[in-house]
This record gives C-alpha cells, structure tokens and sequence, in this order.
C-alpha cells in the first residue's frame, strides 16, 4: 500500500506534460509581463530598467519554484493543486502591485511573494512527515524564512526597500545552486534535485510563448491606437517579424534538446542555471515590447539615445540568453548569434534614425542570424574538459 507521503510525490505514472492547473497559473505571468512593460515604459532610464528587472526577477521566481513544485510532486494531488492555485493568487496580487511596488504597493508585492514560498514549504514539510523527501522540504522552508526577513522589511522601509530586496532575491536564487543548505539537514543531494526532463523543457517553452504572446499583444493594441497609416503598419509587421524570429532562434536546436539535457545532467548545476538564463531571455522580450510600443505609436520620429537603445537593446538582450543557453545546454557557440549580439550592440552606439529604421535594423539582424544559424555553417563546439 502506498503510503500518503508517497502518493504526494510524482510518481513515474503521472504524465510529463503540464496539468490543467499549471497552465492556468502561467495565466498569472501574462498580467505580470503586461505590468513590467508599462514599469519599464514608464521610466526608460538605466535606473528604471534595473527597478523593472528587480521586479521581474522576483515574479519570474515564483514561476520557477511553483514549476518545481509541479515536477518533484503530482500536480493532481489535492494539496499540491490548491498551492498551485494559490501561487496562480499570489502572482496575480504580485503583478497588480508591480506599477508601484517600488513606492506605495510594497507590502502587497512582498507579501504576496513570500506568502507563495512560505505555503509551498510549509505544506510539503508537513505532509511529507516521516518521507526521506521532507529533509528537501524543510531545507526550502528554511532558506525562504529567512530571505522573507529581508522581502518584509523592505516593505515597511521604503528607503531601504531596493537594496533588501536585491539581498532578499540573492538569498532565494543562490539557494538551489548551493543545494539550500541548512543546519543540522546538510545539503541536498542531488538525487533530491533531479527534475524530469520533459516536463521541465515543455513548461519552458510554454512560458517562453507567453512572454511572445506578451510582445505580439502590446503590438497589436499599439497599432489598433493608430491611425494604421504605412509607417505604423510597417512598424507593426517588423515587431511581429521579431517574434517569429526571437520563437525561431528559441526553439532551434538547444530549446528543443533541453530536456534530455536536464534529465541526464547535474540538476542543481543546469537545471538553476537554465532558469538563470530564462530569465536573461524573458527580460529582453519584455524590453523589446516596450521597443516595439514606442516605434509603433512613433515610427518616424527620431530616435533618442535611450529609445534606441531600448528598441535594440531587448534583442541583444535575448541573443546574450540564447548564446550562454546554447553553451549551457551542449557547449556549443554560434557565431552568427554572437556577431548579431555585436552588430546590435554596435548599432545601439552608433544610430540616429527614425524608429522605424531602427525596427528595421534590430529586424535585419535577427534575420540574418536565424538564416546563418539555421544553416548550422559556424558552429564551434569547445572540446569536452578532460
């Protein structure tokens, strides 16, 4: 007879693919995305990326530790779906506090991401009393007590509240790439950690196209403001080309080798560190809808350095991702990906065009990338360490 601990567990009987319910919670980034492009759109100054890219770490956490908790235990047991519908709650307040949780929402923002951790931990810990696999639980439940000090405090001092956030977020994202580990439990092992493969990379990819679908949502409402007159409408289709083609170099081949790259690998190593990389990929798709916002509503302006640097800053962003996820997954680096990522960046430097132009350059490059990367010519896969 099973036991109860062990029935909360996934056991090899459960499908790899995602459950209804974490489908519903990635319904939850959707607003999330939206509310960070608006922060971003807000203050397009150095300052305001980096209060955008505190904000989206934090919620892009929440994702990837609700996504663990779907892998390591049976999404259709009945504790683990209601804290999958309470994550899908906690994201949700999180993405409505996001235009000023830098200023009045704080408390909101914090307490709904710490609420999140602090369920999941407590929840598993307890019913998994007497289970080997509580010791994990436990060890989570740990390190996020403590990094919830640092989130609440930083919610009731506002003048302090960036800089214990950032220490709050460092706890909670070197925790798993150390193994959380904890007086009197150790470390976890890595058969602790180890995440099913196929489902990790299909939540990965579900995720990714919420984020395009994010880029290809503002970029239609963009363009329905409009007056649809040729620039517009030049400006809309270049957008929804960069989504084709960001979905393209996504999937093409390290996407679709993740999983059994994860499956066979050391998890606290690639699993941690393809979330890491993510995140890089994500932050440059929400700073290329905030781009593709602006040149839409204004293609034949010229641009400002920060604009220009928005507009091509979110696909150099995403090629930096997608160069270090390739070398991550199978040590391979494609060269076009790299002398893309440098032709944007020296374009970023050099441009005083209309917006529109500089669509077109972001574009071209994308373009020309996705060709040559395709045709697989210059690849360089370093040899194995011996």
């Amino acid at each position: 007879m099973v036991s109860r601990p062990e029935r909360l567990l996934r056991g090899r009987d459960v499908p790899l693919s995602a459950s209804f319910l974490e489908l519903f919670f990635d319904l939850a980034f959707v607003l999330a995305l939206s509310q960070l492009a608006q922060h971003f759109l807000a203050d397009l100054s150095l300052v305001g990326a980096l209060r955008t890219a505190l904000l989206l770490a934090g919620v892009w956490w929440i994702w990837v530790t609700t996504t663990w908790l779907a892998d390591w235990y049976d999404p259709e047991a009945l504790p683990i779906r209601g804290l999958l519908v309470g994550a899908t709650l906690g994201s949700l307040l999180a993405g409505v506090a996001i235009p000023k949780a830098l200023d009045g929402r704080g408390l909101l923002f914090a307490g709904a991401y710490v609420a999140v951790h602090l369920a999941r931990g407590t929840v598993t810990a307890l019913m998994l009393r007497g289970h080997p696999r509580q010791s994990r639980a436990l060890r989570i439940l740990t390190w996020y007590s403590v990094s919830a000090v640092p989130w609440l405090l930083g919610a009731f001092l506002p003048e302090w509240r960036v800089p214990l956030w950032v220490l709050a977020l460092a706890i909670d994202l070197i925790g798993p790439r150390l193994g959380w580990p904890t007086p009197s439990l150790g470390r976890a092992r890595q058969e602790e950690l180890h995440l099913a493969g196929e489902h990790f990379a299909e939540r990965y990819q579900q995720i990714m196209i919420i984020a395009l679908g994010e880029l290809i949502l503002v970029a239609g409402l963009t363009y329905a403001g409009t007056r649809l007159n040729l620039p517009e409408t030049a400006a809309f289709l270049l957008v929804f080309a960069n989504a084709v083609l960001i979905g393209l170099l996504y999937v093409t081949p390290a996407g679709q080798r993740l999983g059994p790259a994860i499956e066979h690998a050391d998890p606290s190593r690639l699993g941690v560190v393809t979330s890491y990389l993510h995140l890089v990929m994500i932050a440059g798709i929400v700073a290329t809808a905030v781009g593709a916002e602006v040149a839409i509503a204004h293609p034949t302006e010229i641009g400002g350095t920060t604009v220009v640097l928005v507009i091509l800053g979110g696909p150099t962003l995403f090629l930096l991702g997608r160069i270090l996820f390739s070398i991550a997954i199978h040590r391979r680096i494609s060269w076009p990906r790299v002398a893309g990522l440098l032709a944007l960046v020296g374009a970023a430097v050099a441009m005083r065009l209309p917006l529109l132009a500089v669509s077109a350059v972001a574009t071209g490059v994308l373009l020309v990338v996705a060709v040559l990367d395709r045709a697989g010519i210059f690849t360089f896969r370093p040899a194995r360490a011996r």
